[in-house]
């Protein structure tokens, strides 16, 4: 076993099986990156300080660029008996440079370098799930332009609501991942804050420059308090509690993919690439990728859920429990990346069927609502109106046919106020046009919402 860097206070070797209980190297390798460039600026600030010679700043940062070379290139394979990323980098540079690789960890404590180290590897991962935010609402937008005048109905409680169109429907969605995007930028801003330079957890009496620091490394500002700087993993936490709503939003959405491709709805058919069949049903063509998006929303509330447990009785500062958060935001990021990615090639490559969706406008009595209005506008109280079209319903339903087949006359034995005009106001693309109102299914309505949308996008 290779020695531990803080061996010379202990008399005994670890336990193996507590050295592999206590190792992050198997997932912590992945910051690899990381924690090379916050040495690398690390280094740059020791020399540019005199905490040590500039040209001992210089062959630090040059045998650290060659170890983020040669990781990157496959020569240099990581050694997964180390303690961690942050012992095994380290090590190997002592190995190539000597004793002056030693003195890279002055004025740092692996405290804040681990603080600084999953700081910046989230602040990239923001970007990547922004991205790809944006690579399905241009999808939503594909969709919806293509379905201006897609009639289907609304719903409230699964039942039958009011006439819609399928890109008023799924522009809804498009308004939550515009929602979850803005959220993790604002998450990002939190997380701008450089903690290296808070040292274990009061700090160093070395004349470091932590702003010079947080230059190198592209921070916003540094971290107000050292105690906070190792102990703080609220960042952590926001981001994994926006992904979790990110993974609702798909959730959702698959659900409806699921109920939407059923024989029963038959509103929407699946591409074969984003399909799958039965072992002994050859008929079946199952939505498993809206499933499996539906599946891992779970997985992902667990691993936010593990964060917020492990943290609630941590007293400060730092505590080897915050070695867990890694894991649980790795996995967090790993699933809610793929859900991302792949929905939006499920969603790209699905066909709409307009008729089917029609055929279901036409039915359970949408319209009743703009009958209701129609007698409004001719000057009946709302609620009277409310109670004469159920009435119309109920004759409907008794004569088992539709607002629209039913004869004038029948309307007439309820409310005199009724004329032939009636059918112009229930006819189902009036019901959706006219409903002008900003934020409405109308076409004008959406083309706004596609306008808008694509402005948030470019800006």
């Amino acid at each position: 076993m290779s020695s531990k860097m803080w061996d010379g206070r202990f008399k005994k070797s670890l336990d193996l099986k507590v050295n592999d209980f206590n190792s992050s190297i198997k997932f912590d390798w992945v910051m690899f990156r990381e924690d090379i460039t916050g040495s690398i600026a690390h280094a740059y600030m020791l020399g540019e300080t005199g905490i040590i010679n500039k040209s001992e700043s210089e062959r630090i940062i040059e045998g650290l660029e060659k170890i983020f070379e040669d990781i990157e290139n496959g020569t240099l394979e990581i050694d997964f008996e180390s303690e961690d990323i942050h012992m095994f980098i380290e090590a190997v540079l002592t190995e190539r440079i000597g004793d002056t690789g030693k003195k890279l960890h002055t004025a740092r404590s692996r405290n804040d370098q681990v603080a600084l180290d999953i700081r910046i590897y989230l602040k990239k991962q923001c970007d990547e799930i922004m991205d790809l935010l944006k690579c399905l609402i241009r999808e939503i937008i594909e969709k919806a332009k293509e379905n201006k005048t897609t009639f289907m109905p609304g719903t409230t409680h699964l039942q039958h609501g009011q006439p819609i169109v399928f890109a008023h429907h799924i522009l809804a969605y498009a308004q939550m991942f515009k929602r979850d995007i803005e959220r993790i930028a604002d998450c990002k801003k939190r997380m701008d804050y450089m903690p290296l330079g808070s040292g274990a957890l009061a700090g160093t009496t070395y004349p470091i420059n932590r702003h010079l620091v947080a230059e190198k490394l592209g921070f916003a500002n540094v971290t107000e308090n050292s105690i906070d700087g190792v102990s703080d993993r609220d960042f952590v936490i926001e981001f994994a509690s926006d992904l979790s709503i990110i993974m609702t939003h798909i959730s959702r959405f698959s659900e409806e993919i699921i109920l939407w491709c059923t024989s029963e709805y038959n509103f929407i058919e699946l591409d074969d690439a984003f399909s799958t069949g039965s072992s002994i049903m050859p008929q079946k063509k199952n939505p498993d990728i809206a499933e499996l998006c539906r599946g891992k929303t779970g997985r992902v509330y667990g691993s936010l859920i593990t964060l917020l447990t492990m943290m609630k009785g941590l007293p400060l500062a730092y505590n080897k429990d915050m070695q867990e958060d890694k894991e649980a935001i790795f996995d967090v990021l790993e699933n809610t990346k793929l859900s991302l990615d792949t929905f939006t090639g499920m969603l790209k490559t699905l066909k709409v069927n307009r008729d089917s969706m029609k055929k279901a406008s036409q039915k359970g009595f949408l319209n009743a609502t703009d009958c209701a209005d129609y007698l409004v506008k001719k000057g009946l109280p709302f609620r009277d109106a409310y109670k004469i079209t159920g009435q119309l319903v109920a004759v409907c339903i008794e004569k088992n046919i539709s607002l629209e087949d039913l004869p004038i006359e029948e309307y007439k034995k309820i409310c005199e106020i009724f004329e032939f005009e009636v059918y112009k106001y229930i006819d189902l693309e009036y019901c959706v046009n006219e409903r002008k109102v900003y934020g409405g299914p109308s076409k004008e309505s959406i083309e706004t919402q596609i306008k808008n949308l694509e402005k948030f996008l470019e800006g």
